[in-house]
């Protein structure tokens, strides 16, 4: 069973279907980025089958193996046999074989036999035949053979897989694995330093093979690898370190890079000397058997300055300053538990598609709430490289990402753009997101930009509406602009509905109606003090009054500050409406503080994939094996020949010809039809002529 055919076949077929598993399903990565994406139980089935690392699951090499035990079988077992048929032509077959054969053909020949035989030998050899002459007591054999290669292919074949699942072994984590058994190597978890991880952890300059990444930020260098492992990580120390002098990336219109270069300088541990080279995407360099690919690339430790925006009123805002990567304590008020705020990334471009139908994101009832840049909003910034209908790509500016992390090691993870955005209705807005896990996508809070294109505007509306004062005058300028001073009843009656609904949507507690604020918690008092048939009219009614009596409280703090009054026309109207849903939104905001980008020094950094394979030699060997030898058991037809000519008493001869192949194809059947012809001189349908 081991050295048959369909056994090796079941073989290859169970490792074909490990290596799409292996394709699909992202290999090495944090256990619990599998909890997030696939559920607990799912995560544990993947860590326990090694789905996670199948290239190096135990019994992904055991199957390797026995695909290389059982092929070298099948070759060992078949290839004596081809060998052996290789050299011999058959001469020997009798006769009466002949008539058993599908191609057949008879005829009298003129010559004798002896002549005959000469004739025809060299008629096969000059059409590139190899041919044998037997004479036998009772006449001449001529026996001939052509496509050899066709079983030289079926050893070629069976080698190749032989070949590259030896090389696959020689350059996957064979021999790591090995290290870890048999030399006390073990993975490392931890955190800190590079050079002060201890030497069981790490790989010798004499690892014969490996395979890992190398990260190199501008202006520094490195020369340790990381391999990754399913439990954690190996270091690999290289015989030189990798200096990053520049790096170059280009960018299509669609934001999606078009060309990520790398010029370093590799410096040689043992010899002190210095290369430069220059590694890009499909050009790797290589340096003492170890290439070297241009992987990815990442942020370096780019510098930050960030402000710390207020959202509720007595806080005061700060600057933080910070490098991608680092982390830093803040504490966002008096008597509050510092956080640990994470600096995660800086993105300095940003592009997107602005030019679908700004009222698409909340179609179908959508959450106004779920301001989604990746997924609600998804019509008006997609991916860079989605095609979508009309398509007016455009550059948002720079983006940053921080986590805030309290003393129980709790995250939430923020993105905030640097600069407005213009969702394509005519109002700018700051976008501010935040997700509660990494599973989530981020949901963001649209800040309508003013006429001086900042958040203050609608900074200075929010912190008027949670001040009384300001609300009742707001209130008082409202009902005199909207009642003729001659109707004082109607005056009161609607002073008394514009400030319960502001003090409603504030959600100050002064109601003490519901825990709900802004849109949430009118739509609120609507259900509980007004009837069913008589809402939709009511609620159309207040939303007006508070939209009326939102725009005076603009004008009131616009006042106080001594700014010019809004004036009333289509730009205003258009910050107000976002103003309102921005509002609503806003009470909602996790956090009481929102920290802006003002400025940043990108830092860039080449992640780099060092390999030394060994195998890869063995591979590409077995790959040309394998192409020779496919083409050769399609295309190349295996023939044997038999002329047997056979004495007549009047000095002529008798003629028996047979054709066997390994296929039978119409093309074998014209060429025997051509052959008779040319030997035996007989038509097309085997009579002589």
């Amino acid at each position: 069973m081991l050295s048959s055919m369909r056994f090796a076949i079941a073989l290859l077929s169970i490792i074909c279907i490990a290596s799409v598993i292996g394709t699909v399903l992202r290999q090495h990565e944090p256990a619990v980025n599998y909890v997030n994406q696939f559920g607990p139980f799912w995560a544990q089935l993947f860590l326990v089958l090694k789905l996670n690392a199948v290239y190096s699951a135990w019994w992904f090499l055991l199957i390797l193996a026995f695909l290389v035990t059982s092929t070298s079988l099948c070759i060992a077992k078949h290839a004596p046999k081809y060998l052996a048929d290789l050299r011999h032509y058959k001469e020997n077959l009798r006769v009466q074989s002949l008539q058993a054969f599908h191609h057949q053909a008879s005829a009298h020949l003129a010559e004798t036999p002896a002549q005959a035989a000469q004739r025809v030998g060299a008629q096969l050899a000059g059409s590139g035949w190899k041919v044998r002459l037997q004479e036998r007591s009772d006449g001449w054999m001529v026996a001939a053979k052509a496509g050899a290669a066709h079983k030289i292919g079926y050893l070629a074949a069976h080698s190749a897989i032989v070949l590259i699942c030896l090389g696959g072994l020689l350059d996957g984590d064979l021999m790591v694995r090995a290290q870890m058994l048999l030399g006390g190597k073990t993975t490392f978890s931890g955190s800190g330093m590079i050079a002060d991880v201890p030497e069981q952890h790490r790989l010798s300059v004499r690892n014969p093979t490996f395979r890992g990444n190398l990260i190199v930020a501008e202006g520094a260098q490195s020369g340790t690898a990381i391999l990754n492992q399913s439990d954690g990580i190996l270091l690999q120390d290289l015989p030189f370190s990798v200096e990053l002098k520049k790096f170059i990336v280009e960018y299509y219109s669609t934001g999606m890079p078009r060309l990520f270069a790398s010029e370093v300088v590799l410096h040689d541990k043992e010899t002190g000397a210095s290369v430069e080279k220059r590694i890009e995407v499909n050009h790797p360099a290589s340096y003492q058997g170890i290439e070297i690919y241009q992987s990815s690339f990442e942020d370096g430790g780019s510098r930050l300055q960030l402000r710390a925006v207020p959202l509720v009123p007595g806080m005061k805002s700060f600057e933080v300053n910070g490098e991608v990567g680092a982390s830093t304590q803040i504490t966002m008020g008096e008597g509050q538990a510092p956080l640990e705020m994470e600096f995660t990334g800086l993105r300095t471009i940003n592009v997107e598609n602005m030019g679908a139908n700004p009222g698409d994101a909340v179609q179908g009832g959508t959450d106004v709430r779920k301001v989604d840049l990746r997924s609600s909003l998804d019509n008006h910034l997609g991916a860079g490289n989605k095609v979508t209908t009309p398509r007016d790509l455009r550059n948002v500016g720079p983006s940053v990402s921080y986590k805030l992390r309290d003393a129980a090691g709790q995250a939430r993870e923020f993105n905030n753009y640097m600069l407005p955005v213009d969702m394509g209705d005519g109002q700018p807005v700051y976008l501010w997101g935040v997700r509660e896990t990494l599973a989530d996508q981020f949901r963001y809070l649209r800040i309508p930009a003013d006429e001086q294109s900042s958040y203050r505007g609608f900074l200075r509306l929010k912190a008027a509406l949670q001040t009384p004062a300001m609300r009742e005058r707001a209130v008082q300028q409202y009902v005199e602009g909207a009642v003729e001073a001659g109707r004082p009843a109607l005056r009161e009656q609607l002073y008394a509905s514009a400030l319960k609904a502001l003090v409603i949507f504030a959600g100050d507690g002064q109601t003490g109606a519901s825990s709900v604020t802004g849109l949430q918690a009118i739509s609120a008092f609507m259900e509980q003090n007004v009837p069913e048939g008589e809402r939709a009219k009511a609620g159309e009614v207040l939303v007006r009054i508070l939209n009326g009596v939102l725009f005076e409280l603009m004008q009131v703090a616009r006042t106080d500050e001594g700014l010019a009054p809004l004036a009333p026309n289509a730009q205003t109207q258009r910050f107000m409406t976002q103003s309102v849903l921005s509002l609503s939104d806003a009470l909602l905001y996790p956090e009481p503080l929102v920290f802006e980008l003002t400025q940043f020094d990108q830092v860039q950094a080449s992640v780099f994939q060092v390999a030394k394979a060994p195998g890869k030699l063995v591979v590409y060997l077995g790959c040309l094996f394998l192409i020779l030898g496919v083409f050769a058991m399609l295309y190349v037809r295996d023939r044997r020949l038999w002329v047997w000519l056979a004495p007549r008493a009047d000095g002529s001869s008798d003629a028996r010809m047979a054709l066997s192949t390994n296929r039978r194809t119409l093309d074998v059947d014209r060429d025997f039809e051509g052959l008779s012809h040319k030997l035996l001189g007989t038509s097309p349908s085997g009579e002589q002529r």
